[in-house]
C-alpha cells in the first residue's frame, strides 16, 4: 500500500529545513569576520583603519569561541570545526602572553629594576610615581609626555634623592621624554622621532655590571589614517639590539600592542618583551583609566636585549594618568 503525504504534512518539514539552512548560513557569516581577523593577524597585514582595531585582538580571540561553541552545540559539525580552527589560530597569537616563557634570558648577572610611566601632559601624580619607585626599588625610570611642570613635580616629590642622575628632554604637551637613574649616566641625550616626540637616552653604569643603553621610547600614535605611515616608520626606526654592541633596554609608550606587526618586527631584532616573557602580557596599560569607555589595551612595554634576563613584571595604576606604569625586574650582564 502506498502512502502519500498531504501538502499540509510537507510544509512543516520544508519550513524546518529552511530555518536550519538559514541558521547554518548565519553561523558562517558569524565566523567569517573572525577568520579574516585571524588571517590578517597571523600575516601581519593590518593596514588602514584596522590598525587601531587590532589593539583589541585579545578580546576578539575570546569572542571567537562563542560561534564555535554554538555551532557545535547545534550539531553543525562542519561549520563548528572551522570555527574551532579559527578560534585556535587566534588563541595561538594571544594566549602565550598569559603564560610565563621558558626562556627568560640569563639568570646570572646583576639585578636591575626599571620602570616606565606616561605622565599625561605632565599631570600624573608625581608623589605616586616616586612612591612606586621607592616601593619597587626602581633604579631606572623612563617617563613620556614629560613637561617642565612634570619635572618640577617629580623634583618636589623627592625623586632626585632616589634617582639623582638624569637625561631629560621636557617639552610642552605630549612631546617630552625623560630618563632618571640611581647610577651614573654617560652619553646622555635625546632625539626627536619622525612623529615629533622626544626620546631621552643614556648609558647607565650599573655597579658590578657592564654599561647598558636605556632609551625612553614614544612612537607616534596611530590616531588617524593619515599618520599610519609615520606610526609604522617610528616603530621600525626604534634602535635595534646588536649582539656585538652594548646591551640595550627600550621602554616606554610604544602606541602599539604585540598584535601589531611593526612592534613584533622590532622585537625580532634582538629584544624580548618583559611582560610577555613573564606571563603578564595581557594586562592592559592604557584604556578606561582617564574615563574613556574602551577596554584596556597593552601599549606600554619594556623591551630588553636578549642578553638581559627578565625576573618579574608588574603593572600599576598612576592617578591622573591615562596609562599604567610598567615595572620590570631584570638581570643585566655582569662586568667581564
Amino acid at each position: 500500500m502506498t502512502i502519500i503525504a498531504s501538502r499540509g504534512e510537507l510544509r512543516p518539514s520544508r519550513s524546518r529545513s529552511r530555518r536550519k539552512a538559514a541558521l547554518t548560513v548565519l553561523f558562517w557569516l558569524l565566523i567569517l569576520p573572525f577568520a579574516v581577523w585571524a588571517v590578517i593577524r597571523l600575516g601581519g597585514w593590518e593596514r588602514g583603519p584596522v590598525v587601531q582595531l587590532f589593539a583589541f585582538t585579545p578580546y576578539v580571540a575570546a569572542a571567537a569561541w562563542v560561534p564555535a561553541i554554538l555551532a557545535l552545540a547545534t550539531r553543525r559539525w562542519t561549520v563548528g570545526a572551522v570555527a574551532v580552527i579559527v578560534a585556535i589560530l587566534l588563541a595561538s597569537a594571544v594566549l602565550p602572553r598569559a603564560l610565563p616563557s621558558r626562556d627568560k634570558g640569563p639568570a646570572q648577572g646583576v639585578p636591575l629594576t626599571v620602570m616606565t610611566s606616561n605622565m599625561l601632559f605632565g599631570r600624573a601624580d608625581a608623589a605616586a610615581i616616586v612612591k612606586l619607585v621607592t616601593d619597587r626599588d626602581v633604579a631606572v625610570l623612563a617617563v613620556q609626555e614629560f613637561t617642565s611642570e612634570g619635572k618640577q613635580a617629580l623634583a618636589d616629590a623627592g625623586l632626585g634623592a632616589l634617582l639623582p642622575y638624569s637625561s631629560l628632554a621636557d617639552k610642552p604637551g605630549a612631546e617630552g621624554s625623560g630618563l632618571y637613574s640611581r647610577y651614573p649616566i654617560t652619553s646622555a641625550g635625546s632625539t626627536r622621532n619622525g612623529g615629533g616626540f622626544m626620546q631621552a637616552y643614556g648609558t647607565v653604569q650599573v655597579p658590578g655590571a657592564g654599561p647598558v643603553i636605556v632609551e625612553s621610547a614614544h612612537p607616534l600614535a596611530p590616531y588617524a589614517r593619515s599618520v599610519l605611515g609615520q606610526w609604522r616608520e617610528d616603530l621600525l626606526a626604534e634602535p635595534r639590539a646588536d649582539n656585538s654592541a652594548t646591551p640595550r633596554i627600550l621602554l616606554g609608550d610604544f602606541n602599539a600592542t604585540l598584535d601589531h606587526g611593526p612592534l613584533r618586527e622590532l622585537i625580532r631584532h634582538g629584544y624580548r618583551d618583559a611582560a610577555d616573557t613573564t606571563g603578564q602580557g595581557l594586562i592592559g596599560t592604557w584604556g578606561p583609566y582617564d574615563g574613556d569607555p574602551i577596554p584596556p589595551v597593552t601599549i606600554d612595554h619594556v623591551l630588553v636585549d636578549v642578553r638581559i634576563g627578565v625576573r618579574e613584571t608588574s603593572v600599576h595604576g598612576i592617578p591622573r594618568s591615562d596609562h599604567r606604569a610598567v615595572v620590570a625586574g631584570l638581570t643585566v650582564p655582569a662586568a667581564s
